[in-house]
Order: structure tokens, then C-alpha cells, then sequence
């Protein structure tokens, strides 16, 4: 994929490589990116005609999914997240947020990881809530056990957190069809309170 012209001059003008795929297989940080890769994902749809769109879009993501993008970055990865409809994109933009997420995004993040219609595209937003210390995010954890979609990340997320009195809401997934949601459950066994 060739980044467009005017993002490689953007990037390269803050010290950065212009090569936006560069940067999503680099191991380098690039803290002076964030904004220049925040301003284009906010303007990708005027900036960049179809038929790269999609992949620029996926690129600029996936080149914040870094921790030097956190929490600045989240807004607009919530905002692209509820608009974008290709699954692969939306998981892409979860995984990022589950690298931006702090907790001053929880009020935004809940009803998103909510919302069914989003699907498998939810995995990796539920995912980072392993990291959160909201009130909240414990009993969101346990109500999503129940939806399929995300259950099986759901649970590594528990497994993360550690929350009291959970163990008899996890327990009978140790039967659930699915085998990962049964490994994740037996894995979360072991390590609850």
C-alpha cells in the first residue's frame, strides 16, 4: 500500500518516516506523529479517494495502536469506530482503543461495547477493559458473558481485573460451546478470587 504524498510529507515533516506501513511495522516510537496521524484520520474521507480509503483508514489506525497515542487518540477512534462498517476496519479500530483506553473514555466506550449490531467488532474494545479501574467495569464484564460475540474476551478481561464475586457468573461457561470461551473460562477459574 503507498501512503499519499501529502501524508508522507506531513509525517517526514516531524521527524517521522513517511512510510505509513513503515511506521505500523515499526518497533520505533513516534509520539511527534500522533497528531499528524490524528488530523489525517479525522480527514481521511476528504483527503483520500476510494479506491485506497479503506486501507489508509486501516493504516492510520492501526499506526495509532501505540501507547503514545493514549488517550489523545480515543475520541477519534470512538467517532470512526461507531461510523466505519467493514468488520475488519471496526476490530482494527477496537484493538486500537484497547491500546488508547483510559478510563476518562468509559462513559463513551460502554454503550458501544453494548450495542450487539457491532458485533465481533467489539472483541478488542472489551478486551481493554482488562486495564480499566472503573466502578463500573467489572459488572459490564459480567453481563457481556452472555453475548457470544465477546464472551470469550469478556472473560481474559475478568482474568485481568481479578473482581471479587464473579466466580458463579463464569463458572458455567466451563459448558459453553465454544471451545475458546471454555479455555478463557477454566484460565479465569484459576486466577479469580
Amino acid at each position: 500500500m503507498t501512503t499519499p504524498a501529502a501524508l508522507s510529507r506531513d509525517l517526514e515533516a516531524v521527524g517521522v518516516d513517511g512510510d505509513l506501513w513503515g511506521l505500523v511495522n515499526s518497533k520505533a516510537r513516534y509520539r511527534a506523529a500522533v497528531p499528524v496521524l490524528l488530523d489525517w484520520l479525522r480527514h481521511v474521507d476528504e483527503r483520500v479517494p476510494e479506491p485506497d480509503l479503506g486501507k489508509v483508514r486501516e493504516g492510520l489506525v492501526r499506526a495509532l495502536t501505540v501507547p503514545e497515542a493514549r488517550p489523545v487518540a480515543a475520541p477519534e477512534l470512538i467517532r470512526q469506530f461507531q461510523e466505519v462498517d467493514e468488520l475488519t476496519v471496526r476490530w482494527a479500530i477496537g484493538n486500537a482503543l484497547s491500546v488508547v483506553y483510559d478510563d476518562s473514555v468509559f462513559d463513551q466506550l460502554e454503550p458501544l461495547v453494548r450495542e450487539p449490531r457491532f458485533g465481533q467488532g467489539r472483541q478488542m474494545l472489551v478486551h481493554g477493559l482488562g486495564r480499566s479501574r472503573h466502578p463500573r467495569a467489572p459488572g459490564l464484564l459480567v453481563e457481556l458473558l452472555s453475548d457470544d460475540d465477546v464472551a470469550a474476551h469478556a472473560l481474559t478481561a475478568l482474568t485481568k481485573l481479578k473482581p471479587p464475586g464473579v466466580r458463579g457468573a463464569v463458572e458455567p461457561l466451563l459448558d459453553h460451546p465454544r471451545p475458546l470461551v471454555r479455555k478463557n473460562a477454566k484460565k479465569a477459574l484459576e486466577k479469580l478470587p
